[in-house]
């Protein structure tokens, strides 16, 4: 665990792994006698407990030392760095992370020697003489340890610090923190959200899967929103997907196999009742004239383009656009044929849809163009004539990743002044307060994040390890590959990081200023309030 501890100087200079160094640093340091704290602490909240912990807090001259390991910091807001000609470097950063225990077996020593260490160290970029501190920093257990001051607590870092002779200590840090939700563990088998002031998430019972939602202030008290069979043959069905759409808030799911079964479409009412709205295989769209239904169902035929007028039941009865292409496919050429995903590309602007379209599915140079439907009059009209994998509009234009290159263009709405916008290849793409960004492979996997510039190569935002990318409302969250330091990234519209989470994470969902996640270590259903 190299990289989740602050290094030691010994281990740097002898390139030693930190777990096999000495606890009691180099020779030539001084050790002093620390010992355990005989009162409560407290990290924002969360006891420490120091007599079962692999790294203890310590009390040298009455002062309180915290341990500056991976998580500890983390925690408190600071980040660590070593270098051999700088020495140890402690400052606040952009971080944050869960408590973490550091639970040990073996029980602490309640007093034991720590030595004084000799190398430089600085505080927010200010340098320390550790030699001439009243309080030096410490090194014990191969981790380095810093006084909990009036001078470094509350002048450097901004903590609220406290102390109560019942309460004992309590140290508050400045940086968003981490909050565990007290929800069923089954919560966190699917997606959760956050809508207008309630947690929604699901419930296993009997083969059916309750939605509930409960409001923030109140966790126990929960309200049912909608049931449905979990197993339907196939065996449980993971799949729910919460989006918010016209500030409303959607869910769907799977029933089924993957040919017979379907998909199902649901509203949450301002009652907060669950009730469907469309199922099948297709995509939708709410337009000025009614409900469009772009078709997905198989096998795909021509057509499949149709609008139910506002208060009618959904039919077949009044197909849209020219009947003779293909509509919402795209349709992908391989040695035994064709390929048919449906796409979910399609924009609505007042009485005019964009969406993907095919003339003939045999016809390999005319697949997967642009075009423009108009719903009063069915006028169909080729917008781009390109092989296009997916698309966009965004701020009236039109943005799209060509299948042959596979990069980023724009144009305008009827499809002229098309322009290259990306110098890599791109997966996924968002304007964020102005500035285009967009996702491309990575090794293993994994994606990269790049700045689209409009003169001189893009920049490259956050390299590889990037799992998904999800573009909010001035933001971008970055979920990140296990195994690395950071579970996710937050950054803002010019690509600065806002935040970084430690925690390893295994699902994560924003709503608004409110980021869920599922801690991959133990399962537990997290909340964090994005700054």
């Amino acid at each position: 665990m190299k990289h989740k501890m602050a290094m030691t100087a010994a281990a740097a200079v002898l390139g030693l792994n930190l777990a096999g160094f000495p606890g009691k640093g180099w020779a030539a340091d001084p050790l002093v006698t620390v010992t355990l704290p005989k009162f409560t602490v407290k990290f924002n909240g969360s006891e420490v407990k120091s007599e079962f912990r692999q790294y203890p807090l310590l009390v040298y001259k009455d002062i309180t030392y915290v341990p500056m390991a991976w998580y500890d910091s983390r925690l408190l807001g600071l980040e660590t760095g070593w270098s051999a000609q700088k020495g140890l470097s402690i400052g606040k950063g952009n971080v944050t992370s869960s408590y973490a225990p550091y639970a040990s077996n073996t029980r602490s020593r309640t007093s034991a020697r720590a030595a004084v260490p000799s190398f430089p160290v600085t505080i927010n970029g200010k340098a320390v003489d550790n030699a001439k501190e009243a309080y030096p920093l410490l090194l014990f257990n191969n981790i380095t340890y810093f006084p909990l001051t009036w001078k470094f607590a509350h002048d450097e870092f901004g903590w609220d610090y406290r102390w109560d002779a019942a309460a004992g200590l309590s140290i508050t840090s400045v940086n968003p923190q981490v909050k565990v939700l007290d929800l069923p563990a089954s919560a966190g088998e699917q997606e959760m959200a956050f809508f207008q002031g309630y947690y929604y998430y699901t419930e296993l019972k009997e083969k059916y899967y309750h939605i509930y939602r409960s409001p923030e202030t109140d966790l126990k008290a929960r309200e049912p929103v909608y049931s449905y069979e979990a197993d339907t043959g196939y065996g449980i069905n993971k799949s729910l997907r919460f989006r918010v759409v016209d500030d409303e808030l959607h869910f769907s799911y799977h029933i089924g196999g993957q040919v017979m079964g379907k998909d199902i479409y649901v509203r949450v009412g301002p009652d907060g009742k669950g009730a469907v709205v469309q199922q099948g295989y297709l995509d939708y769209r709410e337009t000025p004239s009614g409900t469009l239904v772009i078709s997905h169902a198989v096998p795909p035929h021509a057509g499949g383009l149709y609008l139910t007028p506002q208060g009618e039941q959904r039919t077949y009865d009044h197909a849209a656009g020219d009947p003779k292409l293909y509509y919402g496919w795209y349709i992908a050429g391989n040695e035994g044929g064709r390929s048919y995903s449906g796409d979910r590309s399609t924009a609505v602007i007042g009485d005019e849809v964009y969406v993907m379209a095919s003339p003939d599915p045999d016809q390999a140079d005319r697949l997967n163009r642009i075009y423009r439907v108009n719903l009063k009059t069915d006028k169909t009209v080729l917008v781009v004539d390109a092989d296009v994998q997916h698309f966009k509009i965004i701020d009236h234009k039109l943005y799209y990743v060509k299948s042959g290159d596979q990069l980023l263009y724009s144009a305008q709405l009827d499809g002229s002044g098309e322009q290259k916008r990306s110098d890599q290849r791109v997966r996924t793409f968002e304007i964020v307060d102005g500035q285009l960004f967009y996702t491309s492979p990575g090794e293993n996997d994994t994606l990269k994040l790049y700045k689209a510039e409009s003169s001189g190569a893009d920049e490259l935002v956050l390299g590889d390890g990037i799992v998904s990318v999800q573009f909010l409302n001035g933001s971008m969250l970055c979920k990140l590959a296990a195994g690395g330091d950071y579970g996710l990234k937050i950054l803002d519209g010019s690509g600065e990081l806002r935040l970084a989470v430690a925690d390893p994470v295994a699902g994560a969902w924003a709503y608004g200023d409110r980021l869920l996640f599922i801690s991959a270590a133990g399962g537990e259903i997290k909340e964090l309030k994005l700054p």
